[in-house]
């Protein structure tokens, strides 16, 4: 495949999750080893280590599991990132921890992704930490889940088993807002449905979990209705070839911009016509999300990192009171009454929590009410206010401008991830 092939290809960014020892980093492992996506050198260390470890067949797990405590404990407790690809796409692979005090983990992992591997241990079933990642999921808008039951292998491949997990997951995810989502039995230990068909699971007709990942359709899950374009940076060369040269570049968060469209500039409120769009020395003729690009406007106005651009009849909320659903991510407590720093696509405000409106259980999806002291690893929905009119969108709508961080003003620690209701 040429270089330039490469970059055109479609990109998955995908999650797991599931208890401790479901098999999250065994199923990677096993990814990337029958799709020949490991070097010989990397295949020859962890040979050498689970032969020392006196294990008969190669540990996998080896292969996502990088901090030593994890190796010693066969757990994973940070996020672990890798990059494979096929001939039909590339993938991004967020491997987080199993831990209910990882919770945190698990949202930093899983805020990108497009799709979610929820693993069961088919002699488990339906558990607590089962249900808590498939809401997190859910709260997160990924909008594919693909649970894959995980040890078919030590139930004798029993069909009976898979199908009662499956109908116990479908009555837990009806209250969930996810509307795709696929049951896969697979032995990761030993390859069984994970990249090649299953010879012991004759019963199952569906997909393989690599050729479910690889045909996933994700591109009518990104927002093209609502234009949005963050500034994050004023270009100005001052070279005498582009002396007057004035461009903004960016993220396209939603919509679709054409050259000659009117837009708006906000927070100010002007209006222009986009003059050009440009990526790297290319010229484009119009650009749409996720692609970072330049533009210019026809007319000269006074933009800086922070403005957006929109269109005209179609533009965010500037709002200062914002009711927001967050993760707790810092071991310091929320402070009733608290100022954090609120970092909003590329503005960032001062900001008061006004209330604590409630926590959630999320092994139940019931609301606490009683306790509402926000601590680490908690869900909660709170409000704040903010110094200035943040331009938002509901999470639901735009996952880039529905979504914010809270920074310790003091420590710079990022202490919570929010999600704009």
């Amino acid at each position: 495949m040429s270089a330039e092939g490469y970059l055109d290809m479609d990109l998955l960014r995908f999650t797991t999750a599931g208890s401790v020892d479901d098999g999250k980093s065994t199923l990677i492992g096993r990814l990337l080893f029958d799709s020949k996506a490991i070097f010989e050198d990397q295949l020859e260390a962890i040979e050498l280590t689970s032969k020392n470890k006196g294990q008969d067949d190669v540990d996998l797990s080896l292969l996502t599991d990088g901090l030593k405590a994890e190796r010693e404990q066969g757990i994973t407790i940070d996020v672990a990132y890798r990059y494979f690809a096929t001939p039909k796409r590339k993938f991004i692979i967020a491997d987080t921890p199993g831990h209910i005090q990882y919770t945190r983990n698990m949202v930093t992992g899983a805020s990108t992704a497009n799709l979610a591997i929820i693993l069961i241990d088919a002699r488990k079933g339906v558990i607590e930490q089962t249900s808590r990642h498939a809401f997190i999921a859910s709260l997160l808008q990924i909008k594919h889940l693909v649970v894959c039951v995980n040890k078919m292998d030590l139930v004798d491949y029993d069909k009976e088993v898979f199908e009662k997990i499956k109908n116990d997951f479908k009555q837990f995810s009806s209250r969930l807002d996810v509307a795709d989502i696929r049951y896969i039995p697979i032995s990761a230990l030993h390859g069984d449905n994970v990249v090649d068909k299953s010879e012991n699971m004759s019963w199952y007709d569906g997909s393989t979990l690599l050729y479910t990942l690889e045909n996933v359709k994700i591109g009518n899950d990104l927002n093209f209705v609502d234009s949005r374009f963050p500034v994050q940076y004023v270009i100005r060369p001052q070279i005498d070839e582009h002396r007057d040269y004035r461009g903004y570049a960016g993220k396209v968060e939603g919509g679709v911009f054409k050259v000659g469209d009117e837009v708006t500039v906000l927070p100010s409120g002007f209006s222009s016509k986009i003059k050009s769009i440009n990526l790297h020395d290319k010229a484009l003729e119009e650009a749409y999300p996720p692609m970072s690009v330049s533009m210019t406007l026809e007319d000269e106005i006074d933009i800086s990192r922070g403005d957006l651009i929109a269109k005209p009849n179609n533009q965010p909320n500037a709002v200062q009171d914002i009711d927001v659903m967050v993760c707790w991510m810092s071991s310091k407590p929320m402070t009733p009454n608290g100022k954090y720093i609120v970092k909003h696509t590329s503005n960032e405000a001062r900001a008061m929590v006004k209330k604590t409106l409630y926590k959630m259980d999320i092994n139940t999806l019931h609301k606490i009410e009683d306790d509402l002291q926000v601590k680490l690893n908690d869900i909660a929905r709170i409000n704040i206010r903010t110094s200035k009119p943040l331009l938002i969108d509901s999470y639901r709508k735009n996952r880039a401008t529905g979504s914010i961080i809270l920074v310790d003003e003091f420590t710079n620690e990022t202490v919570a991830a929010g999600m704009i209701i």
